[in-house]
């Protein structure tokens, strides 16, 4: 889960993920005596890979502005693989900090307050973030569930 949570965060590196993990281990490992089990292990671990992750990537994720030919295609979807991309696309309009609380309550699962200490943010700011990044992806997905009901009827 920590690899598949910082493959997610480096978008798709393997290597970068695989030497993040490593990492993360390793620090986990020389640290395990500061575990104070405040939270659930894996919530420690998906913490310390975060960090990890936020230090190797010190400069900002990109944000890829919305352009003519991505508005066509999230106008316009066929399959599910389209659903995907655009899923992917719409991701990446997201804020920073939006990404990263769906990231991991959404996809990986977390409770907000699990994210919270993950993310090491108020438990207010990743409901906020989580609130916000949902209605955006819902209103730039919105033509999805258009072409769903379509099929239905």
């Amino acid at each position: 889960m920590v690899r598949a949570q910082l493959r997610r965060l480096s978008r798709g590196d393997e290597a970068a993920a695989d030497d993040l993990a490593q990492e993360t281990f390793m620090l986990a490992w020389r640290n395990l005596d500061k575990f104070r089990g405040e939270a659930r292990f894996s919530s420690w671990l998906y913490r310390i890979a975060y960090t990890c992750f936020l230090q190797a990537n010190r400069t900002p994720m990109r944000h890829d502005p919305l352009n003519d030919e991505t508005m066509e295609q999230l106008q316009a979807p066929i399959h599910a693989a389209d659903l995907q991309l655009d899923l992917e696309r719409a991701m990446r309009q997201l804020s920073e900090a939006e990404q990263v609380v769906l990231l991991h309550c959404a996809q990986m699962g977390l409770s907000h307050e699990e994210a919270a200490y993950v993310l090491g943010m108020p438990l207010g700011t990743v409901k906020t973030h989580a609130t916000r990044g949902k209605a955006k992806l819902k209103a730039w997905l919105s033509d999805w569930r258009d072409a769903s009901m379509k099929e239905i009827s």
